[in-house]
């Protein structure tokens, strides 16, 4: 019942999208020291609704602190992170840049939980149950 509402499509996306972040920013740590090691990323969230083929299933942002994206049921792409500072062995690894990243994946998945709950929160007062 949940997967059809759309609240619940884009909080499950948002989770997994996070997820997968932090398990890319987790290889790459653990790359640190690897010699000519190029860093990877996810593109952002965001990025989902403008791939969206369905036009009924893209969220539109009313304002700009809004989020915005789309349930994506596909493997997110791995893409070069370039714009990564290089270090002396040779790859583009920086640990302090990829904590950082990693605590934005983790409020991305905060995020996700909040607004799961919020919407289950709703349903349960509109069906009178506390």
């Amino acid at each position: 019942m949940l997967d059809r509402i759309g609240l619940f499509k884009t909080a499950f996306a948002l989770a997994r999208h996070s997820g997968a972040r932090q398990a890319v920013i987790a290889q790459n740590i653990a790359n640190a020291d690897t010699p000519g090691y190029q860093a990877q990323d996810i593109a952002p969230f965001s990025a989902a609704a403008a791939s969206k083929k369905d036009a009924s299933e893209i969220m539109l942002a009313t304002r700009s602190g809004h989020l915005s994206g789309a349930y994506q049921a596909t493997a997110f792409n791995i893409i070069e992170a370039r714009s990564r500072s290089a270090n002396p062995n040779e790859n583009t690894i920086t640990l302090q840049e990829e904590m950082l990243f990693a605590v934005e994946a983790k409020r991305g998945h905060d995020r996700a939980l909040a607004i799961y709950k919020s919407g289950l929160r709703i349903l349960r007062s509109s069906l009178g149950a506390k």
